[in-house]
């Protein structure tokens, strides 16, 4: 089963065109009224990023009606190629195949258009060797991705045979992630969110619950309660973008701290998820597992909002067999 690797949304706004229509096909009609090749517009309509009249159209052979208002929404430019930064890195364990980090809160995976510079990405730059050029120029060794408000455990890999590797590994659902996450209201057990995901069709900024979406499935236990909010343990099948925000909105629960999908009547300083362990087999065959506990700023919050015993006490790093040396 494919499955494709979390993304972050880009926080830059995008450009927005209109042109008249004339009667001709969509993608005709956008080439010849904003001066683009006939195969970029065909692109960008299949994207969802025009409308007509209103409404989205991604069949780039409609039949426009003359005079009809239509809008293309132009994504940024491509960033430039990322360079090495030395930026605070958090190291938990790297060999000569991988490495594994903890994000920060408030840090981009990879550069983006607003974000060329200060990201995980010119971190590894930094302190990895031979890391350039592995997995694309902009997101060398990135095997899959956190939001920039969620802390906690990436994989990173250090050659094209791993990336492969653990790419596949994350297709075939053999990479276990636990996040942890405080949400609003009170949950009183917990259960499966099996919801298809895609891009929310009236704000591209978000995604949204939506039936002709791609598969996503999000698994819930609780933790622990405080003043009308819920301490979760998440573990997620898929890895969809925004997967555990929107899954937890859809169940009337969105996650406290998170000013997108939720109402944020539960005042915290971040958003409160945090990708707290990681289980994985290595090239060499052993099965790892590592634990990063939540930070400083997450365990306050959960103390301010009356949940008790909620940190996770010591980091874990478990391996089936020893690992080599770097």
């Amino acid at each position: 089963m494919e499955e494709r690797i979390e993304e972050e949304i880009p926080e830059e706004e995008s450009r927005l065109l209109e042109c008249a229509g004339t009667g001709e096909r969509l993608d005709v009609c956008l080439s010849a009224g904003l001066s683009m090749t006939r195969s970029r517009a065909a692109k960008w309509i299949e994207e969802g990023r025009c409308s007509v009249e209103g409404s989205v159209v991604t069949r780039p052979a409609f039949r426009t009606a003359e005079g009809s208002r239509i809008c293309l929404e132009v994504p940024p430019p491509r960033p430039a190629r990322p360079v090495a930064e030395d930026l605070p890195l958090h190291i938990l364990y790297e060999d000569r195949y991988l490495a594994v980090v903890e994000k920060p809160c408030g840090m981009v995976v990879h550069p983006a258009p607003g974000h060329e510079r200060g990201t995980l990405v010119n971190a590894l730059l930094y302190h990895l060797e031979a890391l350039g050029g592995i997995g694309g120029e902009t997101r060398p060794g990135i095997v899959h991705r956190l939001d920039k408000d969620t802390s906690g455990l990436l994989l990173v890999a250090k050659d094209d045979e791993t990336q492969a590797f653990l790419s596949r590994e994350l297709a075939e659902r053999r990479v276990e992630k636990h996040y942890r996450a405080l949400t609003e209201g009170i949950i009183r057990e917990g259960g499966t969110v099996s919801l298809p995901i895609a891009r929310s069709r009236t704000d591209r900024k978000k995604m949204a619950v939506d039936p002709e979406g791609r598969e996503a499935v999000t698994l819930y236990t609780v933790l622990g309660a405080g003043r009308n909010c819920t301490y979760l343990d998440v573990r997620i099948l898929t890895g969809r973008t925004h997967q555990i925000r929107v899954h937890m909105k859809a169940l009337g629960h969105p996650l406290c701290g998170d000013c997108i999908y939720g109402p944020e009547k539960v005042k915290v300083s971040r958003l409160m998820l945090h990708a707290l362990s990681l289980t994985f087999t290595h090239p060499r065959g052993e099965r790892m597992t590592f634990v990063c506990p939540e930070p400083p700023e997450f365990v306050e919050n959960l103390r301010r909002c009356g949940v008790e015993n909620g940190q996770t006490p010591v980091p874990i790093h478990t391996f089936s067999t020893e690992p080599d040396k770097p």
